[in-house]
């Protein structure tokens, strides 16, 4: 689905990623784990197009997007969700979806979707979205993205910063998206027990390099958490 090979990525004149290989099984989850400064966030920056590589490819679907802009690439169905519950404050709840929403031909159904996922946002739904909590914001966030009914996903981090009441409503609405088929996922995220129970398959960055990668279950989380030594 979604192949990151030999990518070389960073900041100016500062490599921050050095011959990362990643895939992306179709219709599963690929989850990228690592200490703060590994590289994650970068490496979702450049699937998205938001960082161009030096060296290397992504490929979606055995295309070579590696030079597509973003908007290329969400037109391609692609959905970036990325870190610290990102929504437009100054809109509603309603709002924020709607403006995803206008002009797309499931635009109304893939909305009401969204929300059947995340029913709270429901009574929420007039609610400035800088007014509602991290957790809320969160949610929003990615029913928003969900709206655009991406092939591929790519979260960012998604239970960072978050109550444990939402917490649990947030890994459930993953793992339940990740089991119906239909989407591939591109998940980051600090807490090993929930990646590991999503995905199919793990790697591990240390100072943007993959030290480590194998399948994804509850079988291999005891040797990712010696890894990463938590």
């Amino acid at each position: 689905m979604l192949e990151i090979d030999d990518v070389h990525v960073g900041y100016h004149h500062s490599t921050v990623l050095h011959g990362v290989c990643v895939e992306v099984p179709k219709d599963g989850v690929a989850a990228v784990l690592g200490h703060n400064g590994a590289g994650k966030s970068t490496l979702l920056r450049a699937a998205v197009g938001l960082l161009t590589p030096t060296r290397g490819t992504v490929r979606l679907d055995g295309e070579d997007i590696t030079r597509r802009k973003p908007h290329e690439r969400v037109s391609r169905a692609m959905a970036y969700v990325p870190q610290g519950q990102q929504v437009f404050g100054h809109l509603t709840t309603a709002e924020n979806l709607q403006l995803v929403a206008d002009g797309r031909k499931r635009g109304r159904a893939a909305t009401d979707e969204a929300l059947d996922l995340f029913p709270a946002l429901r009574a929420l739904s007039n609610r400035r979205a800088g007014l509602l909590s991290g957790g809320q914001r969160q949610q929003l966030a990615i029913a928003r993205a969900l709206v655009t009914t991406p092939r591929i996903l790519l979260l960012d981090e998604p239970t960072e910063g978050i109550q444990p009441s939402l917490v649990a409503e947030i890994e459930e609405t993953i793992l339940a998206l990740a089991a119906r088929g239909g989407l591939s996922v591109l998940l980051v995220e600090q807490h090993v027990g929930f990646a590991m129970r999503a995905a199919q398959r793990h790697y591990i960055l240390e100072a943007g390099r993959v030290t480590s990668c194998g399948a994804g279950g509850k079988e291999a989380e005891l040797a990712v958490r010696e890894a990463l030594s938590v």
